[in-house]
């Protein structure tokens, strides 16, 4: 059924999930900052609005993808934000990996009005396009059944985690663990070296072996430890921090995991 949809955060991400909704039949109102971007989303398809409010006033439910929890507060808070401007019990879905506090925070300040939801996501813009990005869901119930059929339009699997807060903390769990898995990459490839293989040959290797993973894989299809390095280590010291963060505000060690994190050859800490 074709829903109004508001949306926030056209970005790399953002794009393909706002072209998934359009192709999906939805009405779908954007905010989006730049010209060449609001041009593109246009020619799409899309409502171009003014304003975050502006694209959740009125709307059956309001997705955004935002890259940080500083972006997320200017957003969603305050008597101008999204939440206030959503009708009341309309889903919020936040796809930013940040800090639970952030949203706990924002939920707690803006009862009655829109109902956030924490729903990080694992993935890819190819995996949005293709219609399989794997998202995190947290968040009432009742909500989350409201929201489930238009999330579909580019998520396989979404997977419910309980109350808000819960994604996230599933997330920052699933992004500690690839940041150590990837140490643990760029280490083997260091001691394969050390062994008279070159990196490519090795993760070549590893991909065929017991010792394959995720993290060999993302780093062989980005081209090596050197493109991983440059292109992947900013989200990664990204998700890393927040990870840390959270656990601080938690009082959650998380001992082995961090230690390969921080010592491990690729700056991420």
């Amino acid at each position: 059924m074709s829903q109004i949809i508001g949306f926030i955060g056209a970005g790399r991400m953002g794009r393909p999930m706002v072209r998934r909704l359009l192709d999906a039949g939805h009405r779908v109102r954007v905010f989006a900052r730049r010209d060449e971007v609001r041009e593109r989303l246009r020619e799409w398809g899309a409502e171009l609005v003014a304003t975050p409010a502006e694209a959740a006033d009125g709307a059956d439910a309001v997705l955004t993808c935002l890259f940080s929890d500083d972006q997320l507060i200017e957003v969603l808070g305050g008597a101008d934000g999204v939440l206030a401007a959503a009708d009341p019990g309309v889903p919020v879905v936040s796809h930013s990996t940040g800090t639970v506090a952030t949203v706990t925070a924002l939920a707690t300040a803006h009862p009655g009005r829109g109902v956030l939801l924490d729903g990080p996501v694992s993935g890819t813009a190819d995996d949005i396009a293709a219609g399989r990005l794997t998202v995190l869901l947290g968040g009432p119930e009742e909500t989350v059944a409201r929201v489930l059929p238009v999330l579909v339009a580019y998520s396989d699997p979404v997977i419910t985690t309980g109350a808000l807060g819960t994604a996230l903390s599933v997330k920052l769990v699933n992004n500690a663990l690839f940041a150590a898995n990837a140490q643990l990459v760029a280490a083997a490839v260091a001691v394969g070296e050390q062994l008279g293989s070159s990196g490519e040959q090795l993760l070549a290797a590893l991909a065929r072996c017991s010792g394959n993973s995720y993290a060999v894989t993302a780093v062989r299809a980005t081209g090596g430890l050197p493109s991983f390095t440059a292109n992947a280590a900013p989200f990664l010291r990204k998700d890393v921090a927040a990870c840390l963060s959270a656990a601080g505000d938690l009082g959650v060690d998380l001992a082995g995991l961090a230690d390969v994190i921080r010592t491990g050859p690729l700056e991420l800490a």
